[in-house]
C-alpha cells in the first residue's frame, strides 16, 4: 500500500526526530514532489542595477539567513530595558529560545543608515549564493488547492520606512490537492507580495514574464523589495500598496536564487530549519514602521495561503508611463512629497528636537516676512502704481475676481498644450525615429526618459510665457477701459510671439549651459530672476528679444529679492497647486492616477493665470519705481496712477 505524500513527510519527520534523539546520523532522503515542483517554478529575480556604490539601485539580494548566525557584528536583544543585550553573535539555538519582543540587531542605525548596511551586507554575503525558501502548503478546510511559496530575506529595507531585515515572497496557486498533483497541471494564478498586500496575475497573463515557460520573473523595487511583474515606476497611496513610489525600472541584474525547500509539516520544518521557531524580529526594534519584521512563520499566509490570496490580492498596481504628460503632474509631486515627508519623519523619529527647532524657525521666518509687508487691499486698477509685496497679492486676487471668465479662458491654453505634448511624445517614441531606441533600451531608458521630460518641460515653459504675455495684454486693456476677451488678449500676445520665443530660447540656453557646469547654478538662478519679466516687457513695451531681456535685467536688478521671492511664491504655488490637489486625492480616494492627473491639470490651468497676474503687477511695480527714481518726482497719493 502506498502512503499519501503528506503521511510520508510526517513519518519521515518522526524518524528524523527519533534518530536525532539517539544521536544517529539522519539519512538523506531522495527529493520528493515538493522539491521537484519548487525547482520547476523557481523564480528569476531582476534587481535594479546599481552602477555606483551607495547610489541609485538595489545593493541587497535575497540572502541565506545563515549568514547572520554566529556573526560577531550581530546581537540578540530582549524587550526589557535600553540595552536588552542577550547575546553577541547569536546562534540558531538562541533564536529558538527567544520569545516575542526579542530582536536581532545589525551594525548600524536604521534611522540614519548611510552606506553602513550596504557595506556590511556585501561583506557578509560575499561567497554566499542568493537564496529563496520554497514551501508547498495546503490550507485546512480548503481542499483541492495548494500553494507554492517562495520567501526572500533581505538584510535591509531602504524605502521610506527604513528598517533592518525584510521578508518578501511570491506565491503560486494550483488546483490540486498536493505537490504531486500540482506537478501534473499548471498554476491557476500567482501573487507577488507588495508591502502589506499583493498583486495577482492569472498564469499566462501578458504582464507575467516567464523564463523557459515556468520560471516567473520578479522585479523587486529598489529599496522596498516589493515584487512587481514589469519594470516601471509604481505608485501607492495605502499600506497595502505602500505609500510612495516603487522603482523597478531597467537596467537590471538577473539572479537565480538557490532553492531551499521547507517542509510543510511543522515538526519537519523545525527539524530542518529550527530558526523558523523564532518569534522575534529579524531586525532592530524601532518605533512604529521602522521596526524590524517578524519571520514568515508568523505571517498569515504561512498557514492560510488560499484565504490570504482571496482576501488580500488585488488585480493590478498603478504604473506611471515612461513618457509622462507635460509639466509637473500629481504623480511627480506625490513621489517627491512622500520622499521628502518620509525623510523629515525619519529625522524627527531619530532626534525630534532639531527637526522641531528647524520647523519652528521656518514658521517664525515666514511670519516675520509676512509682517514686513502691507496686506491692505489694493485697488486692482490703475496698474502703474507702487505696491508692497503683500498688496501685489491682494490686488492680484481682486483682479482675478473682476474677470474670472477672462483669465480662466486664457489659462485653458494648457489643456490643448497637454494633448499636443502627449501626441508629440508618442510620435517621437512610438512611431518616429526614436522607436528603435525605445524598443532596444526599454521605455525607462534614461536618455529616452530625459528627452520625454525635456519635450514636455520646453513646451510647458513656452505655454507659460504666452499665458503671461496674454494676461499682461488683457490687464492693460482693462486698465485703459477697453473691452477685452481672451481671443483679443492672445491676438496681442501673438503679435509679439517671435520676441517672446527668442527671449525664452536665450534664457533656457543660458540656464542649461550654466547648470551643466554645476558651479554656474547660482549664476543661472540669478539670471532667471533678472530675466523673469521679459514676457510683460515684450508685449507691453514692444521691445525685441535682446532689449526685452536687457530691460528686464535693469528693472528687476534693483529689486532682485522682491522679484525673486514673489515670482517663486506665486509661480511656484501656481505650478504646485494641481499636483498638490492630485496628491491629496491619492490619499483620500481610490481614484486612478490617470484621473487624478487630469484633475491636477485642470487646477493647473486655473492657478497659473493668477501667477501671471501677480507677475504683471510686479512688472508695473518695479517699472514705476524705476521711472520715479529717474525723475525724482513725488506725485500726490490721490493720483490713480503714478506714471503714465
Amino acid at each position: 500500500m502506498r502512503l499519501p505524500h503528506r503521511a510520508c513527510r510526517r513519518v519521515g519527520a518522526l524518524v528524523a526526530t527519533f534518530l536525532s534523539a539517539l544521536a544517529l546520523p539522519v539519512p538523506v532522503l531522495a527529493a520528493g514532489p515538493e522539491s521537484e515542483l519548487a525547482e520547476r517554478y523557481a523564480p528569476v529575480i531582476r534587481l535594479v542595477e546599481q552602477t555606483e556604490e551607495c547610489g541609485h539601485g538595489e545593493p541587497y539580494q535575497p540572502t541565506d539567513v545563515e549568514v547572520v548566525f554566529g556573526n560577531e557584528e550581530v546581537a540578540l536583544r530582549g524587550p526589557w530595558d535600553s540595552t536588552n543585550l542577550v547575546r553577541v553573535a547569536p546562534v540558531v539555538s538562541d533564536l529558538t529560545a527567544a520569545k516575542a519582543g526579542y530582536a536581532l540587531d545589525f551594525p548600524g542605525d536604521a534611522l540614519d543608515p548611510g552606506c553602513s548596511y550596504e557595506e556590511w551586507s556585501k561583506r557578509i554575503t560575499a561567497g554566499s549564493d542568493p537564496t529563496t525558501y520554497a514551501r508547498v502548503v495546503a490550507e485546512p478546510g480548503r481542499p483541492g488547492r495548494v500553494a507554492l511559496q517562495y520567501w526572500f530575506y533581505y538584510l535591509f529595507n531602504d524605502f521610506n520606512n527604513t528598517h533592518e531585515g525584510d521578508w518578501e515572497m511570491i506565491q503560486l496557486v494550483f488546483d490540486a490537492a498536493d505537490a504531486a498533483g500540482a506537478l501534473g497541471t499548471s498554476p491557476s494564478e500567482i501573487g507577488y507580495s507588495q508591502h502589506e498586500g499583493a498583486e495577482r496575475a492569472t498564469w499566462g497573463a501578458s504582464k507575467l514574464e516567464l523564463v523557459e515557460g515556468t520560471h516567473p520573473i520578479v522585479y523587486p523595487a529598489a529599496g522596498s523589495h516589493a515584487n512587481y511583474y514589469v519594470p516601471a515606476l509604481f505608485l501607492g497611496s495605502s499600506a497595502a500598496e505602500g505609500v510612495g513610489c516603487d522603482d523597478t525600472e531597467s537596467p537590471s541584474r538577473e539572479l537565480r536564487p538557490v532553492v531551499k525547500v521547507v517542509p510543510e509539516d511543522q515538526a519537519a520544518y523545525l527539524q530542518e530549519y529550527p530558526w523558523l521557531a523564532y518569534a522575534g524580529h529579524w531586525g532592530e526594534r524601532q518605533p512604529a514602521f521602522y521596526n524590524g519584521p517578524t519571520g514568515p512563520n508568523l505571517k498569515r499566509q504561512w498557514t492560510e495561503p488560499i484565504t490570504w490570496s482571496e482576501e488580500k490580492w488585488r488585480a493590478e498596481s498603478f504604473a506611471l508611463p515612461a513618457s509622462r504628460s507635460f509639466g509637473p503632474t500629481a504623480t511627480d509631486f506625490f513621489c517627491a512629497a512622500v520622499e521628502a515627508g518620509s525623510d523629515v519623519l525619519t529625522k524627527m523619529t531619530r532626534n525630534p528636537l532639531p527637526v522641531a527647532l528647524a520647523l519652528g524657525g521656518i514658521v517664525i521666518v515666514l511670519l516675520w516676512a509676512a509682517s514686513r509687508t502691507s496686506w491692505r487691499r489694493s485697488a486692482p486698477l490703475r496698474l502703474a502704481r507702487r505696491r508692497p509685496w503683500g498688496e501685489i497679492v491682494t490686488a492680484s486676487w481682486a483682479m482675478y475676481r473682476i474677470r474670472p471668465g477672462l483669465f480662466l479662458a486664457i489659462g485653458l491654453l494648457f489643456l490643448p498644450l497637454g494633448i499636443v505634448v502627449a501626441l508629440l511624445q508618442a510620435l517621437l517614441f512610438r512611431v518616429g525615429l526614436l522607436e528603435p531606441l525605445v524598443d532596444s533600451a526599454g521605455e525607462s531608458n534614461a536618455a529616452v526618459g530625459a528627452l520625454a521630460l525635456g519635450v514636455g518641460l520646453l513646451l510647458t515653459t513656452a505655454g507659460l510665457t504666452v499665458v503671461q504675455a496674454a494676461t499682461a495684454a488683457a490687464m492693460l486693456e482693462l486698465d485703459e477701459g477697453r473691452p477685452v476677451r481672451a481671443r483679443r488678449a492672445y491676438a496681442i500676445a501673438c503679435r509679439r510671439l517671435p520676441a517672446l520665443l527668442a527671449s525664452l530660447v536665450v534664457t533656457l540656453a543660458a540656464v542649461i549651459l550654466l547648470d551643466l557646469t554645476v558651479v554656474g547654478i547660482p549664476i543661472a538662478a540669478w539670471l532667471v530672476v533678472r530675466w523673469s519679466l521679459f514676457a510683460q516687457i515684450a508685449v507691453l513695451e514692444e521691445l525685441p528679444a535682446h532689449r526685452s531681456l536687457r530691460r528686464s535685467g535693469a528693472l528687476a536688478g534693483g529689486h532682485w529679492w522682491k522679484v525673486a521671492t514673489l515670482s517663486v511664491v506665486v509661480t511656484g504655488l501656481g505650478l504646485l497647486a494641481g499636483p498638490l490637489l492630485g496628491a491629496l486625492l491619492l490619499f483620500a480616494s481610490d481614484a486612478s492616477f490617470d484621473f487624478v492627473n487630469v484633475i491636477a491639470s485642470v487646477v493647473y490651468t486655473i492657478a497659473l493665470p493668477f501667477a501671471a497676474i501677480a507677475t504683471t503687477y510686479l512688472y508695473f511695480d518695479v517699472r514705476t519705481r524705476a521711472a520715479l527714481a529717474e525723475t525724482a518726482a513725488k506725485p500726490a497719493d490721490v493720483l490713480p496712477a503714478e506714471i503714465a
